[in-house]
């Protein structure tokens, strides 16, 4: 009789779980993978239009999914965007309106994952979180599995010492979550990139600004990209003052001021976007290796827009469809044939994201969310009441970006700075695309405006009304800055940056092996086993037309120097710069204060040569320097003044005031007029570099470039003796003799 009771208690209990909302027999609700990048527009996406950038596992889940070519995020900014997405809330509704882009407690209580996980989801979190939750929030109580995991640095050192990528420890993480997954339960499993964001701290073009995963070294190193669509001055001198002033202005002259510059960071970026894309290639590997790809549902999104340059912006934060638009694609595999490779006209947003993910999932939308479920529309087609306006906003750094609020349709846009004397924008999206004539002053579009306008009204009050007064807010920058370096610097009263704060290498990248601070100084130490020159970079900019000054003390059989305008060698290594180099060698005073170009040119000339390099990039010897007959020693273990003062194409040299170099570089192929700062430790006997009191002055960036018709070479001049073994009659070229 007892057995048999437990029997029948048993049904019961099997009886009453199947019966539980969302739950089926077998349970074959579908998995859901959610991937989301970082600052990304659609213009970087193979499938959406660049032919270009090499993205086919992205690309691949479009030919089989369903791909938004409307698809925008209320906010574009990483912490509210992501909140929004965790919450079902926009912005002004899940915060305050004194405090609203940080979540109030009640409105991130529950998350969609924490849904999701009631109703029988096993839940995963990977990557970058960013969102500002109340004091006390603990963001891994919301999913089953839980690992924040950031940049700065992009790279992770692992247990055996190697360094491994944000982007592959994300998808390493979600692989192994896969492979623990139990039969019969669905999982929902977030991996959110870090990439595509730039390294802030780092501005050094390239490997520094947008680090890649080492996988795809080399990709597009031999492709021109082309410049900015919208990259015409006029389009950024047409801006009001305070769009032209504010932080999207400051980071321009970051990553996007020079051709070069331009080029080098562009390469870098789709790097890391096809990082992005061969790591999820990975993870789709190992989930059809589960067995589970054929119930796996994937979501490939970004957190905002990206201006790479248009408009003379970088960064987001503003109104255009650069900051607003977004790649979103969903593959879903068991939707008909039928519907699988089709491209949605439908305004879909990161609003509806959660939303989404719910329905998938068989559980209830709260009715507290503001999006809507995108299953109708992957499943079949837009449904005939879909929305045909959205509301999008801007208020976080409220002090320094030009908040704004307005409404965006097929047709038209309409926004106001409510910070700026409420500035309007009317765009005519049908007729002007690239939103370069603003129709709010134009009395044909009167009753457009007006009538947005006051929907714009009503929708703010339905997410929450206004938002309190500001306090005051804080250009970021100059609109057209004399010397783009010194954007967001605080020089002393005679104009220079410190480079180094004496305490911390906080603005340096380098080897931790070789770099530290002793005494107050900047230090390099080597034990005589080096094989290859390593260096350490200044992160905080790149240089152009600057005055350097440094103290220097070397001991005896030191050599370093002073790297400037280089360029990163990441296919050498992660810490090596090539480039123009103010040499300090202690034991060798025809060497120390001479120019040099590393992995290059090599000498340009020695110390005390007055040189000119010709055009093929030869350097000719014109003259000596003035009180450089007889070439100084300079003691070892002693403290001595360096200055570098490079001014366009004329590069000198001081060491004590006395000058060690003296040349004017025509090599227009060859030359460098900008790049990073940066100072080794070399190949050689053991030794130890120190560099203290070192402080940088940026000249302004339109400096004139000298020309061989105001400085031509004489018919004397002979050709500077260069570096290794030289035959033992060898003799210098005379330049009239060529």
């Amino acid at each position: 009789m007892m057995k048999k009771h437990f029997s029948v208690l048993s049904l019961i209990v099997v009886t009453a779980l199947l019966l539980m909302p969302g739950r089926s027999r077998a349970d074959e609700r579908p998995n859901i993978v959610f991937f989301f990048a970082d600052d990304q527009t659609t213009s970087t996406i193979g499938c959406y239009g660049n032919d270009v950038i090499q993205t086919p596992n992205i690309d691949a889940l479009a030919a089989r999914g369903t791909r938004f070519e409307n698809a925008f995020v209320s906010q574009a900014i990483c912490w509210v965007s992501r909140t929004t997405i965790l919450s079902g809330l926009t912005g002004r509704s899940f915060g305050t309106s004194a405090n609203p882009d940080t979540a109030r407690a009640d409105a991130v209580e529950s998350l969609y994952s924490d849904l999701l996980r009631e109703n029988g989801y096993r839940t995963g979190y990977f990557g970058k979180w960013h969102a500002k939750m109340p004091a006390g929030y603990r963001n891994q109580d919301h999913f089953d599995e839980f690992e924040a995991i950031g940049r700065n640095p992009y790279y992770k050192k692992q247990a055996d010492g190697s360094l491994r990528h944000e982007t592959e420890l994300i998808v390493d993480r979600g692989i192994e979550f896969v492979k623990n997954q139990p039969k019969d339960k669905p999982f929902a499993l977030n991996m959110w990139f870090n990439a595509c964001h730039a390294e802030d701290g780092d501005r050094r073009p390239g490997i520094g600004h947008f680090p890649w995963p080492r996988a795809v070294d080399g990709m597009y190193e031999d492709v021109q990209i082309a410049p900015p669509r919208l990259g015409d001055p006029a389009i950024f001198d047409g801006q009001p003052d305070f769009l032209k002033t504010t932080i999207n202005r400051e980071r321009y002259f970051w990553r996007w001021n020079t051709d070069e510059k331009y080029q080098t960071n562009m390469r870098a970026y789709y790097r890391m976007v096809s990082g992005i894309d061969g790591a999820i290639g990975r993870f789709i590997d190992a989930l059809e290796e589960a067995g589970l790809a054929d119930n796996t549902i994937i979501v490939y999104s970004a957190d905002n827009g990206y201006y790479m340059g248009n408009r003379g912006f970088a960064g987001k934060w503003s109104h255009y469809e650069e900051a607003l638009r977004v790649p979103m694609i969903i593959a879903d595999p068991r939707v008909p044939k039928t519907q699988q490779g089709k491209v949605s006209d439908a305004i879909a947003l990161n609003l509806d994201l959660p939303a989404t993910f719910l329905d998938w999932g068989n559980v209830e939308v709260p009715k507290r969310y503001q999006g809507h479920s995108l299953k109708p529309i992957v499943d079949s087609q837009k449904p005939a009441d879909w929305r045909t306006e959205s509301f999008h906003e801007h208020f976080a750094v409220r002090n320094r970006i030009p908040a704004f609020e307005g409404i965006r349709n097929e047709r038209y846009k309409y926004v106001r700075y409510f910070d700026h004397d409420n500035h309007e924008f009317l765009h005519d999206l049908k007729n002007d695309p690239n939103e370069l004539v603003n129709l709010a002053s134009d009395p044909e579009h009167a009753e457009t405006l007006k009538a947005m306008r006051q929907r714009t009204t009503d929708r703010v009050a339905e997410l929450g009304g206004p938002l309190d007064p500001l306090k005051g807010f804080t250009p970021s920058t100059a609109p057209h800055p004399e010397a783009s370096a010194a954007v967001g610097t605080r020089a002393d009263k005679d104009g220079f940056v410190r480079v180094f704060d004496g305490k911390t290498l906080r603005q340096w990248s380098g080897d931790s092996q070789y770099w530290s601070v002793q005494d107050g100084a900047l230090t390099g130490v080597t034990d005589g086993s080096l094989k290859m020159n390593r260096f350490i970079t200044w992160k905080n900019s790149t240089i152009r037309n600057f005055d350097l000054r440094v103290k220097v003390k070397v001991t005896a059989g030191g050599n370093s120097g002073l790297q400037y305008r280089g360029t990163s060698r990441p296919d050498l290594g992660l810490d090596v710069v090539t480039g123009y180099q103010c040499d300090v060698v202690a034991d060798n005073p025809n060497y120390n204060g001479m120019l040099y170009e590393e992995k290059g040119r090599r000498i340009l000339s020695h110390t005390g040569e007055k040189v000119i390099i010709d055009s093929k990039g030869q350097p000719w010897v014109v003259g000596k320097l003035a009180g450089s007959e007889a070439i100084k020693d300079f003691d070892t273990e002693a403290w001595h003044d360096y200055r570098v003062l490079v001014r366009g194409n004329h590069h000198q040299h001081w060491i004590d005031g006395h000058p060690t170099a003296d040349l004017i570089d025509l090599d227009e192929k060859g030359r460098s007029l900008e790049g990073v700062l940066a100072v080794q430790v070399h190949v050689g006997p053991a030794m130890k570099i120190q560099y203290k009191d070192f402080k940088i002055k940026h000249l302004p960036d339109d400096l004139p470039l000298l020309t061989a018709e105001d400085h031509p070479i004489p018919s004397d001049a002979y050709g500077v003796k260069p570096q290794g073994r030289l035959p033992k009659d060898w003799k210098a070229p005379v330049y009239g003799q060529q």
